[in-house]
């Protein structure tokens, strides 16, 4: 059933983006993208005050979105083509969602958006080679 695999794939997909935005924008990032935020202050807020469930349904909704379109159109179902599609549509995503962002307000710099970008198509590729897998596994449809 498509449906299975678009929701069983979206939560693998959440998990990972999940996983993957803290270690990189937790721990490992974390000091270059505050010296390289935009002129606004007080944008980004500290872990203690992150709104969890926000944050989770907005990481699940990225793997939707990635399940749904691998599921749907592009027919997806390898790790390999679940890496390149992903990788290509966080790419995109970002670059929209990251120049907006720099030419509207003062929350981010063109090198802590560019940088952003690279994140992303790198945390979707990884996401979408999972969901590939997921999208892959059992009985073929």
């Amino acid at each position: 059933m498509n449906s299975r695999k678009i929701l069983v794939g979206g939560l693998a997909g959440g998990i990972t983006y999940f996983v993957l935005g803290y270690v990189f924008y937790g721990l490992l990032l974390s000091d270059f993208f505050a010296k390289h935020a935009g002129t606004a202050t007080g944008v980004s807020k500290p872990m203690d005050a992150l709104i969890w469930w926000a944050l989770i349904l907005g990481n699940l909704f990225a793997g939707l979105l990635l399940s749904y379109v691998f599921t749907k159109w592009a027919r997806i179902n390898s790790f390999g083509a679940g890496l390149g599609a992903g990788g290509i549509i966080g790419l995109l995503v970002s670059l929209s969602y990251d120049l907006t962002n720099y030419a509207t307000s003062n929350s981010i710099s063109l090198i802590g958006g560019l940088a952003d970008t690279v994140v992303y198509a790198i945390m979707s590729a990884i996401a979408g080679g999972v969901i590939g897998i997921v999208i892959g596994m059992g009985k073929k449809e």
